[in-house]
């Protein structure tokens, strides 16, 4: 049973700066699998902010390019996201999945941007 354990969320003013971790345990193996960041604000759609190939290839939705950063460390099993320059728009809670999602969701880290 593979779990997915999000952390590092929190409340910053706009242009601050954060950093997520995805923990990973159970048959999942990042070295082997394409990983994502997701982000969902409340009223709106789940969406993919970026993504990490196995080979370490990273893409980013244009709304987070030039701010935000997906690594991953295989020894450790775990997905980073760095985030800066943060806007009152990425205010959302945050999760990590395979891309495509296929693993049950973790339950997220809140992320709130305001002054």
């Amino acid at each position: 049973q593979v779990q997915l354990v999000e952390s590092g969320g929190g409340s910053v003013q706009p242009g601050g700066s954060l950093r997520l971790s995805c923990a990973a345990s159970g048959s999942i193996f990042l070295s082997m699998t394409v990983m994502g960041w997701y982000r969902q604000a409340p009223g709106k759609q789940r969406e993919l902010v970026a993504s990490i190939i196995s080979r370490g290839d990273t893409n980013y939705a244009d709304f987070v390019k030039g701010r935000f950063t997906i690594s991953k460390d295989n020894a450790k099993n775990t997905v980073y996201l760095q985030m800066n320059s943060l806007k009152p728009e990425d205010t959302a809670g945050y999760y990590c999945n395979t891309l495509p999602a296929k693993v049950a969701w973790g339950q997220g880290t809140q992320v709130t941007v305001s002054s």
